[in-house]
């Protein structure tokens, strides 16, 4: 039996982009895969003031089971309310790869959903993105598509070259699809491996403004969009993990670009990072423990610090949905 997301108490992301654009933030879109990373974010987002879009890829999906994904986001949803806040919350699937995905998703409540078309020729991704629209427009379901190619590797995402999106290609992709929200390439990159130390990544933003001038006031999305903080690596590492030095995009950038037409911008691989980090401290520092909500709660709260922090300093979003804002 289909389920109605708003039966749940989520939103679709329509509201949330143009109040984002017009107020000149973004609006975070953070991945979950468990009960204690989907509390992290809640009350990050609740404390803080701020809309989120609860983003679940493929794989999680798979890892949590359909029949739980109502009664959580519902969950979510209730624990803002219970606190006073209304903050929008929506549920969106991350990278859909196909009609069928897109489908039992908006049939699980899901309010917002993607179509990754990036891997098809320009034709075909605008085919079957558009065929997703048509779909997902009966239930009110907002629809994400993409154009260009992200490197990197996460979940069941993986590109070995980066393609940025061609400013001259946004426009018709968007008549001929209808979607909602455009994800595009400009430097980002998924995985926590994006970049050696001693490189210096750089968002194009030139061809973000040109996209702008081709599309004004329509909402730009980016993915692949963590800073990989020294901090949690250095954390795995020191308490017996094995990742290689890294670094990703840097919140002095990505709050550039959330202060124009980027409306959401998504970050997983942080959460991963940190939440793993306090994991491995617990079992160093206290090698007997065996009680789960002793080693997952200190995840949980280096997982929430980090994303209050980004909320004020990266994604703008503090205090949007204060009371009377």
């Amino acid at each position: 039996m289909a389920i109605n997301y708003k039966d749940l108490g989520l939103s679709n992301t329509k509201e949330m982009f143009a109040k984002a654009n017009k107020k000149g933030y973004s609006v975070p879109a953070f991945n979950f895969n468990n009960m204690e990373q989907l509390q992290g974010i809640m009350e990050a987002c609740v404390e803080m003031g701020s809309p989120v879009i609860l983003q679940v890829s493929t794989g999680a999906l798979k890892y949590i089971g359909d029949s739980y994904i109502p009664n959580i986001a519902k969950a979510a949803v209730d624990y803002a309310r219970s606190k006073g806040s209304d903050i929008p919350v929506a549920l969106h699937l991350d990278h859909g790869p196909d009609i069928a995905a897109v489908k039992k998703c908006i049939d699980l409540g899901f309010s917002s959903v993607m179509i990754d078309g990036s891997h098809y020729d320009f034709a075909e991704n605008i085919k079957v993105s558009k065929e997703v629209v048509e779909y997902a427009h009966k239930f009110n379901v907002s629809v994400e598509g993409e154009l260009g190619v992200l490197a990197g590797v996460e979940d069941d995402v993986s590109a070995e070259h980066h393609t940025y999106t061609e400013p001259q290609e946004v426009v018709e992709f968007l008549k001929g699809t209808g979607i909602d929200s455009l994800a595009i390439a400009i430097g980002t990159s998924h995985g926590a491996h994006k970049f050696k130390p001693g490189e210096d990544p750089k968002i194009r933003i030139d061809i973000l403004k040109e996209i702008e001038k081709e599309i004004p006031g329509f909402p730009i999305v980016l993915h692949g969009s963590s800073s990989v903080p020294p901090k949690f690596i250095h954390m795995i590492n020191e308490f017996g993990g094995k990742i290689a030095d890294a670094i990703g995009i840097s919140d002095e950038q990505l709050r550039e670009a959330s202060k124009s037409a980027v409306s959401k911008i998504n970050v997983d691989t942080d959460g991963r990072l940190a939440f793993t980090a306090g994991i491995r401290e617990m079992f160093a520092k206290k090698p007997g423990e065996f009680d789960p909500r002793k080693y997952l709660a200190p995840a949980k709260q280096y997982m929430k610090d980090l994303y209050k922090e980004k909320i004020e300093h990266v994604f703008g979003s503090i205090d949007a949905y204060k009371r009377g804002n």
